[in-house]
Order: structure tokens, then sequence, then C-alpha cells
């Protein structure tokens, strides 16, 4: 019988092929269940807005696995990001301003982008695998309430999706991420703790 972290390499193995060949996932992230794809993917971005029926104006997050990679998404990491990143002892998704390199659809209007560092091992494991950032939306319906469960997903998203990953579909109700916005001159707002 395979061990966990095994299960957990083999099965983001999968969906990074998956998501590489421009294809969804619903997938277990560090807080509740997700909806992902190449973030960097416009066509895959905007099949996740037609399967949640959600407006382009309403922006998606997006997963990372290393402070590092923040880099590449922003021209600069605001100083704050780094307290806070360093000091949250649960997931924190944090709204960036002035973001780039992902699919233009995810950033929105006012040019900002939200992103988690997860450290959760199945996400990290599966954008490591990919490199880029990995789109993290709710598996449900815009306006519908997010699924806390696998159990809670409604047929008509896991019917949506190309993959759906075997692993942690089990667990109790997961917890959506604290979210605190960064402006441009140091302002910060918590937006949800």
């Amino acid at each position: 019988m395979k061990n966990l972290d095994d299960t957990f390499r083999s099965e983001a193995k999968k969906a990074a092929e998956i998501m590489r060949k421009g294809g969804i996932i619903l997938y277990p992230t560090d807080t509740i269940w997700g909806i992902g794809c190449d973030a960097t993917n416009e066509e895959a971005v905007q099949r996740i807005f037609r399967l949640k029926e959600r407006a382009d104006s309403k922006s998606m997050l997006v997963l990372t696995d290393s402070e590092a990679k923040l880099q590449g998404l922003m021209d600069e990491v605001p100083e704050m990001a780094w307290d806070l990143i360093e000091l949250t002892n649960k997931p924190l998704t944090i709204i960036y301003p002035a973001a780039k390199g992902v699919a233009p659809s995810l950033i929105a209007e006012d040019g900002t982008l939200g992103i988690r560092v997860t450290r959760e091992p199945f996400s990290t494991e599966l954008c490591r695998l990919m490199r880029v950032p990995v789109v993290s939306t709710s598996a449900n319906k815009s306006g519908q309430p997010a699924a806390q469960t696998y159990a809670q997903i409604a047929p008509e998203i896991i019917e949506g999706v190309d993959y759906v990953v075997e692993c942690r579909r089990q667990e109790k109700e997961g917890q959506p991420s604290a979210i605190i916005r960064l402006g441009t001159k140091g302002e910060v707002e918590v937006l949800r703790q």
C-alpha cells in the first residue's frame, strides 16, 4: 500500500499533467476544495469562469508554493507582505497591487491579484510541479455557498472538470483563508479574518 506522501505526489503529478494540457481540476487546497488550472493559461481560466457561471470582472486567486515565486507576479513585493507571510499561522490570501505574470482575466480591473503561498502538502507539490501559479477558486457556482467538504461539491462542478484529485476526500470541513489587501503606499486592509 502506498504511503500518504506517495499518494500526494502521484495525484499531484496526474493533476499537473492535465493542467499543462489546458485542463481544469478539482483539488484539495490549504483551505477548502478548489477548482484549478494553470494560472498563465487564459483559455483554461475562461473555462473555470464558465463552469462557475462567474462574471469575468470577479477575479480569482492563485496559489504558489514559495515566497520566492512572488517576485515574478509583481514588479515589487510590498515589504509588509514578507512580515505577514512569515507571521501568519493560518492560510492567508494577500491581494497585491500591480500584478503580472498570469492570465489577463485573473488580474482585477484595478491591477490587483490575490495570491496565497500554500504550505499544505498536496497543493504545495502541485504548485512545485507546475512551476507557475495555480488558480484556486471555490468549488461552487458563483453566488452559491462554498463547499466546505468534497461531499458538498455539486455534481455539475465535478462533471465539469477534467480531473478530480483522489486524495483528502474524506476530510472534515475546511475554512476559507484570511484576506488582506495591500496598497501601493503601505496601506493594509483586512477583508476577511
